[in-house]
């Protein structure tokens, strides 16, 4: 294995879902490196090494790490930029693309989290996300604009990111699956590469269960 190899630090059952699925829609190549996060996988001394938040996903490559999700899946894109995931340096919707792959992990899971925890409310003037009801709205507004993508008629790594999120807060019932919602779901989550990293994982499930079983 050498520096120029992607390492995939990933567990079933994660946010590191929508990397995988990133992956596959790119065509690289790439090692995994899988940990059982119930048994407590990430919180070993290798893997703080690699993140010390204990956290998937990260990648490793060229002696470097990169961890938080959208950060993940804005450097592969960008790696590999013949695949035409993400819009180049002097494209106009580079601008939307970087606002709305940060805004997912800054804005959107914690406020849906906050929400599903019945946490207090901070005041909007220091909340970092404004407040639930805005960011949903936001979101909303978005979902109903795509024709047929997050950033109009090209495919692009905020479709796997915002796809993958939709899917996950939609089925734990923490954001109302709308008719619009619904038909930009079944638009990602159709794709080959969705079909064959869910298939790769119903298998390293299956797998994990039988060993503990």
């Amino acid at each position: 294995m050498t520096d120029d190899r992607i390492v995939f630090h990933y567990a079933p059952q994660s946010r590191a879902f929508a990397v995988r699925v990133l992956l596959e829609e790119l065509a690289v190549p790439y090692d995994l490196d899988v940990r059982d996060i119930r048994a407590g996988d990430q919180l070993r001394p290798d893997y703080l090494a690699v993140n010390p938040l204990g956290k998937v996903p990260a990648i490793s490559h060229r002696g470097e790490v990169v961890t938080e999700q959208a950060a993940v899946a804005l450097y592969l894109a960008d790696l590999f930029p013949t695949a035409g995931l993400a819009p180049a340096f002097n494209d106009p919707k580079r601008a939307p693309y970087l606002r709305w792959m940060v805004f997912y992990g800054s804005s959107f899971e914690p406020a849906l989290v906050d929400h599903a925890m019945q946490r207090p409310p901070l005041p909007r003037s220091t909340a970092p996300y404004a407040d639930h009801a805005s960011v949903v709205a936001l979101v909303n507004a978005q979902v109903e604009r795509c024709a047929p993508y997050w950033l109009g008629e090209r495919f692009s790594a905020a479709d796997v990111l915002w796809g993958t999120a939709l899917a996950w807060v939609t089925g734990f019932g923490i954001f109302e699956k709308t008719p619009a919602v619904a038909a930009y779901i079944e638009r990602i989550t159709s794709r080959p590469a969705w079909r064959k990293a869910q298939a790769d994982e119903a298998a390293l499930i299956a797998a994990r269960d039988a060993a503990v079983g």
